[in-house]
């Protein structure tokens, strides 16, 4: 057994910090990628690059059976494109077939679908003109700081806005003395990298049974957010969460939000695949695949039909739904 003394961090909403025992060896070492289901490559790869500052590693397109097993879906196809952004990956993938639902264009950040990636950036005034002269859709009214009372957040500034599907994204600036250390090192650039990808959940100790015993994350601590700063920066009345931050050894932190109030947020559809485009993914590496499989709590589906991963074959991989209708996929490091 080791000792882990976590970063504080920052759930879109609040920061956190904790101590926390971990096992020298866990069954995922972190989160690889994120991926998101997009309607067109083409546009949401132009959005992200060009407004977000991201760049594209590769581009392919995945058929055949490996990827139906994979993917639950029969007869499929799709084009997917790698993004980098610093030292992190954002998969965008289009389903040329079958097609899936739309994104649900009254979407809350309360309800459990809802899922973003946070996007470090240095500056929050050039980051927020940025997008204002590209003509965003907004999430929040406006850069919201977090308050000194707030002890771990104060000072923490934050943005909600989407993507062409709809997507929520968020904008996050870190103070000095907050967050990881390397978003103190900018360099520079305005867009620094992935700090973590938030979901909302409605039992923060049922989803710890997965993510924290199954997989292995550890968690690195929590807060309790709330007031006008909140409501705003999440365009929830009333917004009162329950935030746990959790992390690997490498890659972006997952983050749960469970509203307190108010608990109006709308379940996932049961049948929701990874083709609708209200579908986004964590990847993370794992070499335990099937132990995490079976290891995992009532609740948490299985998605895949088989194991092996489109890419050759050579990667094994399966994908998983966790109690609250986000989806994971377990691949071989």
């Amino acid at each position: 057994m080791k000792r882990f003394v976590a970063a504080i961090v920052f759930a879109g909403a609040g920061a956190l910090a904790a101590t926390e025992t971990v096992r020298a060896a866990a069954p995922c070492s972190g989160v690889r990628s994120i991926a998101v289901t997009v309607s067109d490559l083409a546009r949401s790869e132009a959005f992200y690059c060009d407004v977000l500052g991201f760049h594209e590693v590769d581009e392919r397109e995945d058929a055949g059976a490996a990827e139906e097993r994979l993917d639950g879906i029969f007869g499929v196809r799709v084009r997917r494109a790698r993004l980098a952004l610093g030292d992190e990956t954002l998969v965008l993938t289009e389903y040329l077939v079958p097609k899936g639902r739309e994104f649900p264009g009254d979407s809350q950040a309360n309800d459990r679908w809802f899922q973003h990636v946070a996007i470090v950036v240095s500056n929050m005034d050039q980051a927020y003109a940025r997008l204002r002269a590209h003509r965003v859709r907004y999430a929040s009214t406006e850069p919201q700081r977090l308050p000194d009372w707030n002890r771990n957040a104060a000072g923490i500034r934050a943005f909600y806005f989407r993507d062409p599907d709809g997507h929520f994204l968020e904008l996050i600036q870190f103070p000095p003395g907050k967050g990881l250390s390397k978003w103190q090192a900018a360099g520079g650039r305005l867009f620094l990298g992935i700090d973590h990808t938030a979901i909302v959940v409605s039992d923060t100790e049922a989803s710890l049974a997965f993510y924290r015993d199954v997989l292995g994350l550890r968690v690195v601590g929590e807060s309790d957010n709330y007031g006008i700063e909140q409501e705003h920066l999440n365009d929830v009345f009333g917004a009162h969460l329950r935030i746990t931050s959790l992390r690997g050894s490498s890659g972006p932190g997952i983050e749960f939000l469970q509203y307190l109030t108010p608990q109006d947020g709308r379940p996932a559809p049961p049948d929701e695949r990874a083709n609708d485009l209200a579908w986004w993914q964590t990847t993370l590496a794992c070499p335990e695949i099937e132990a995490v499989v079976a290891g995992r709590p009532q609740g948490v589906s299985l998605i895949s039909t088989g194991v092996e991963s489109p890419a050759g074959g050579a990667v094994r991989a399966r994908v998983l739904r966790d109690r609250d209708g986000h989806g994971v996929e377990v691949a071989a490091p």
